[in-house]
């Protein structure tokens, strides 16, 4: 399995130099390459990576200040010209620290690295099921949360929100969400058809939906759900298949 990545530096040619070093290393896949944290924060709101190569000198947000803002952050390999970073680097958990200019044999060590790292959370994190494996209501999902593997069944999943680059999935009985690090479209593809995204910050479990009021759906006293333009059409489609009346 390859570990998917993304480079962020605002310099073109840095940016340009991680891409090209990650195509040569055939157990990393380039998801995208942003020259911004702000840019960066924007692609993981849609997708999710297991590493990010992340320059720390940059404008608006630095690289140290952006994986620091992160709930459940992947993988960092830090790179930049100024070694004094080296030590606060590694407080946040860094994989490595690539010092520029570095070549080719310091990126494939940092490489390395990731993918002994990947294999170790790998080996205690159990896979989504896939469509083939879901059967009845009793289905469930492992999630990972900070540093915690749990078991959620997914006739419980009430509804899922997403968060920047984390999900919020809300769960019966649960006083607090389930935060993980997962993109929309994930899980979205794992849930089965009960299932229904109808915001881009919101898939509902629809046999939990107490009432549809407007423009939102109603979940519960306390929480009302918008449903987005571009998720009418299909909302509606079920709402006539469902109702009953003139």
């Amino acid at each position: 399995m390859k570990i998917r990545c993304m480079a962020i530096d605002d310099e073109p040619l840095a940016l340009q130099q991680i891409a090209a070093y990650i195509g040569k290393v055939d157990y990393l896949e380039l998801v995208a390459t942003c020259q911004s944290a702000v840019e960066a924060r924007r692609v993981l709101e849609e997708d999710t990576v297991d590493a990010v190569f992340c320059d720390i000198n940059m404008p608006d947000l630095n690289g140290m200040d952006f994986v620091k803002s992160l709930v459940v952050p992947p993988m960092v390999v830090f790179t930049t010209a100024y070694a004094e970073y080296a030590v606060e680097g590694f407080k946040v958990n860094a994989v490595d620290y690539l010092l520029k200019p570095f070549g080719l044999q310091d990126f494939q060590r940092a490489a390395l690295r990731l993918k002994e790292r990947s294999v170790l959370t790998a080996s205690s994190a159990p896979p989504l099921p896939t469509s083939s494996e879901r059967g009845g209501d009793d289905d469930y999902l492992f999630l990972k949360t900070e540093y915690r593997i749990v078991k959620v069944s997914i006739a419980d999943i009430r509804y899922v929100e997403a968060m920047s680059e984390y999900l919020k999935v809300y769960v019966e009985g649960e006083v607090k969400p389930i935060i993980t690090l997962l993109s929309m479209k994930r899980i979205e593809e794992r849930l089965p058809d009960n299932f229904m995204r109808i915001h881009r910050s919101y898939i509902v479990n629809l046999k939990k939906i107490q009432e549809v009021n407007k423009n939102r759906v109603i979940m519960d006293n306390d929480t009302y759900l918008p449903i987005g333009d571009m998720y009418k059409e299909t909302f509606q489609a079920f709402l006539d298949k469902k109702y009953l009346g003139r």
